[in-house]
């Protein structure tokens, strides 16, 4: 006995109960079908290639470093040590340009050296140039007795600084009675040095120049004089 599915009935299956056997027809052989050979060889697939990922700063740094690693280490410090010589030695360079009369000045003995060196750049290396190391230490006016429009100026000059400095220039100011400026003249060092100084060899140390100067005043009658030491640029 079955309950139908459908309408919900019982009934006798076994007045159409079919048997489960294989129907005889569907148990024939199944010819085999072999592959048909083909003439023109088949090529292998292609290999698959790797994809590559991006590396990190990390790995590029570890990369370097191992390389770096490798090398000797002279091979990796001699350029080093060849920059940093020839940037002391551009320094050392400039430095002896800029301050070569400050050297020469301090330190006679380097002065032949700075000499050839400014022959190659066509520079010179001058005396040293502080009038404020320079001092008046007296100075007045004479008239001449016999001459009424010719005075004669006396000046007494001291090199203070520790080391030979080239001649200033002697400026004198002619004044009247209220102090104003009535004439004036600069005069350079080969106007006012004996002859037996050469200016080339500069104003020695802690030496004392007397200066003596006749002067015509034509029709001027100063009753005063500024004195002043500089050097002309």
């Amino acid at each position: 006995m079955v309950r139908c599915g459908y309408c919900r009935q019982t009934f006798d299956a076994r007045p159409s109960f079919e048997s489960e056997e294989p129907n005889p027809q569907l148990e024939l052989p199944m010819p085999r079908l072999e592959p048909p050979v083909l003439d023109t060889p088949v090529s292998p697939p292609p290999p698959t290639l790797p994809v590559l990922q991006p590396m990190t700063l990390a790995e590029r740094v570890a990369i370097v470093e191992d390389d770096e690693d490798l090398r000797p280490a002279g091979a990796r410090t001699w350029p080093w040590t060849v920059a940093v010589l020839l940037a002391l030695t551009l320094l050392l360079a400039q430095a002896a340009y800029f301050f070569r009369v400050e050297l020469a000045a301090n330190q006679p003995s380097l002065k032949p050296a700075l000499v050839s060196y400014c022959r190659l750049l066509k520079c010179d290396v001058p005396l040293p140039q502080y009038a404020d190391l320079i001092s008046i230490e007296s100075s007045d006016l004479e008239a001449v007795p016999e001459h009424e429009s010719r005075i004669i100026l006396n000046v007494l000059l001291r090199n203070r600084a520790a080391y030979p400095q080239a001649y200033p220039s002697l400026g004198l100011t002619l004044t009247d009675s209220l102090d104003k400026p009535m004439a004036g003249r600069v005069f350079k060092p080969t106007d006012y040095l004996p002859p037996a100084e050469n200016p080339a060899d500069g104003f020695k140390t802690n030496r004392e120049l007397t200066v003596r100067l006749e002067l015509d005043t034509g029709d001027l009658r100063p009753m005063g004089y500024r004195l002043s030491l500089f050097y002309p640029h």
